[in-house]
């Protein structure tokens, strides 16, 4: 590339992991890093294309959508043209007492698709931080309302719900990453984890269990936090929705409010547009991410009911006193809206369920697998559970021999493909989930 500068020719993959290793901490990951990463160094449709061969591949179909956000794959032609024809205009603008068409229009998809009574939007950047403007508008309302002593959150074991301070502490406190500032964190109050089993029945003892966490502690209580259907990065497990509707209906008669973590599960993963509406109900503050943009730029977003924002807006404090800088920022926003477009332009629940079908089918081969101890599908996402943790070095490699990336951990191997993935690289996919499984 001659007539580019210096800073935009490519550098050796052997001089960027150089570099990598002396300077940049990744995530999860102690500094410097153990494992070498591998160099990406363009990406198009559902495959990343590596720097240089790793297990003698160049390429890899990319089973993770980008942790579950590029479900419309890489490369994207109507996203391109969303980024470039908004860059024309403007990057960036503050959101502090100005406004601007992407997320005026945003805002007003979102609440056009979310569940009913979802009303208002506040922008952010991540899905964290999402998840923390959530639970600072519970704590405000009953603030506002006045009702102070309502502090205290309770939420289910198994869950997880990003890496910033108040959402950690809703994070399962046994045996997940945080485990570690237990004695720091907000201290929650921690139902068992909801029973396993999308198709399950609802247990009545276990109805009985959430009734009993929130009676006794229904005077401190501000909310209800969950992970709807799918407990994600805390161990991936499916549950009945029909526990969702008995959360409303608990949280409706000890008056509570309902939280609906949906960063993972939004638009369109578990086979419905938001996996709340596998339950039909609507929370009182909903957190959206990830899949958001497409995977394209950093982007979430908290929407709430009138009541939750008329109450903290009668307050003494009558503001959320919360505004990242590049909240709402043009880019990201344009790019959101055209993907949700996209989404909901094709028959995307049918292609959901082709992908269900293709992780069902290609999977089925790994419950013969020694040590695996369960094998699940929902929509487009696939697990296989192990009864041991993954040697994660064993499995990657499996799966990157097969021409796949994944990236399993604790004692899982799972996937959850970009919508667009072909039934052919569907099948790749399994096949290196099995590898993985077998190798890990």
């Amino acid at each position: 590339m001659p007539d580019l500068p210096d800073r935009y020719q490519p550098l050796p993959a052997e001089e960027l992991l150089a570099l990598d290793r002396q300077h940049v901490w990744h995530p999860y990951g102690p500094m410097p890093g153990r494992q070498e990463p591998m160099v990406v160094a363009s990406a198009s449709g559902v495959r990343l294309h590596l720097a240089a061969p790793v297990h003698g591949q160049q390429e890899l179909v990319d089973g993770m959508s980008s942790w579950w956000s590029a479900i419309h794959g890489y490369n994207h032609p109507v996203l391109n043209e969303a980024v470039t024809t908004q860059l024309g205009r403007m990057s960036h603008v503050m959101f502090g007492g100005l406004t601007h068409e992407p997320a005026v229009r945003l805002a007003a998809k979102l609440v056009e698709i979310t569940p009913a009574g979802l009303e208002h939007v506040f922008l952010s950047d991540s899905g964290s931080v999402s998840v923390e403007v959530g639970i600072k508008m519970c704590l405000q309302y009953w603030r506002s309302v006045g009702q102070p002593a309502k502090t205290r959150l309770l939420t289910w074991r198994g869950g997880y719900h990003g890496d910033t301070w108040q959402p950690m502490s809703v994070c399962d406190p046994e045996g997940g990453m945080h485990e570690m500032w237990s004695g720091a964190l907000p201290q929650q109050v921690f139902a068992d984890a909801p029973p396993g089993g999308y198709d399950a029945p609802v247990d009545p003892a276990y109805v009985a269990h959430l009734r009993e966490v929130m009676a006794r502690h229904a005077g401190e209580l501000a909310a209800v936090i969950v992970e709807p259907v799918v407990q994600n990065a805390g161990g991936m497990r499916f549950h009945n929705p029909g526990y969702l509707r008995v959360l409303r209906e608990l949280c409706d008669e000890y008056g509570l409010l309902l939280v609906l973590d949906e960063i993972a599960t939004g638009f369109g993963r578990t086979g419905t547009l938001f996996a709340a509406d596998h339950a039909g109900i609507t929370p009182d503050v909903l957190c959206v991410g990830k899949a958001l943009t497409g995977g394209y730029l950093t982007m979430a977003a908290t929407l709430c009911t009138s009541r939750v924002a008329d109450g903290i807006s009668q307050g003494e404090v009558p503001v959320l006193a919360h505004g990242p800088t590049f909240m709402g920022n043009p880019l990201a926003a344009s790019v959101a809206l055209a993907s949700i477009e996209l989404l909901l332009g094709q028959d995307w629940a049918q292609e959901v369920k082709r992908i269900e079908t293709g992780l069902r089918d290609g999977l089925a081969a790994a419950a013969e697998v020694p040590g695996v101890r369960d094998v699940r599908v929902l929509g487009g996402i696939g697990v296989v559970q192990l009864d041991h943790d993954v040697n994660m070095a064993a499995a990657t490699a499996a799966a990157v021999r097969e021409g796949v990336w994944l990236r399993p951990f604790r004692d899982l191997v799972y996937t959850m493909p970009p919508f667009v993935t072909s039934d052919r690289d569907l099948a790749r996919i399994c096949r290196a989930v099995c590898a993985a499984a077998r190798e890990g």
